[in-house]
């Protein structure tokens, strides 16, 4: 029998990636993506930001979409060849956002991101990696999110970091982050999942908030959940989960966490 189903909120792309490497090692696994991503056209700042991409001493991407949104959109006008040609280095917050950016072209040589086993995949492991590239006068683009009306959204940590540091930084939102419209087979889905035994994986706070905004009148009590960071299992004990658990942000992880749960 398979073990009790595991529900991925992460956004579409990323979710259906992780419903097969989890569905693989023999997990009773679903989708129900609780953040939609919305890429931003290519146009005004992210447009100067791809063209001038050369200037940059550095450029951080937060995660996969972010480095899709600057480096794949049509027209492909930045080839593999000119990522090959310029020294700009990219700094990468985990595995995933890796895979993007060495899709994309990227060299690996010129990719800096916490190690494979690291505890976290966060902006202060990769603050650990990439501090001793520091000096005053860097200059570091910042590839991130925006919320639903295209500001920019999210953590601020590193980019206060290095202005410290006395770094120049300079920041553009790649795409849009914004709630999905839960149809009535996903509610359904959701509400059983409440107490069924289902383990809800959670990514981000914001897909634990998007939830609760969907169901407000849903109790969580009987829930339980398994957050890839702590201050997303904070948030998941703030909006009243009864069992929380936390595991490293990779498939492997997180089937090894369920195998070896009670």
């Amino acid at each position: 029998m398979l073990p009790p189903r595991l529900i991925v909120t992460r956004p579409a792309r990323e979710a259906a990636r992780w419903v097969r490497e989890l569905g693989a090692r023999g997990l009773g696994v679903c989708a129900l993506p609780l953040i939609e991503i919305v890429p931003e056209p290519l146009t005004g700042a992210l447009a100067a930001a791809r063209q001038h991409l050369d200037g940059y001493d550095a450029a951080m991407f937060v995660s996969a979409n972010a480095a899709r949104g600057l480096l794949a959109p049509a027209p492909a006008t930045l080839a593999a060849p000119a990522l090959q040609a310029m020294a700009t280095r990219a700094w990468s917050t985990g595995p995933g956002t890796t895979r993007a950016l060495l899709e994309a072209g990227w060299p690996a040589a010129r990719v800096d991101a916490p190690p494979p086993d690291a505890a976290q995949f966060d902006s202060e492991a990769l603050w650990a990696r990439v501090q001793g590239q520091l000096r005053p006068g860097l200059r570091v683009l910042i590839v991130r999110g925006g919320d639903a009306a295209g500001r920019l959204a999210g953590r601020t940590w590193l980019a206060e970091q290095l202005r410290a540091a006395g770094a120049a930084v300079e920041q553009v939102a790649a795409y849009r982050r914004a709630a999905p419209a839960l149809d009535a087979a996903q509610r359904a889905l959701a509400t059983a999942a409440a107490g069924d035994g289902s383990r809800w994986l959670f990514s981000s706070s914001e897909a634990i908030a998007n939830l609760r905004a969907a169901l407000p009148a849903q109790d969580w009590s009987a829930a339980v959940a398994l957050a890839t960071h702590p201050r997303i299992a904070q948030a998941a004990r703030a909006a009243g989960f009864g069992t929380v658990r936390e595991a490293p942000p990779t498939p492997e992880a997180v089937a090894a966490s369920i195998e070896s749960a009670p």
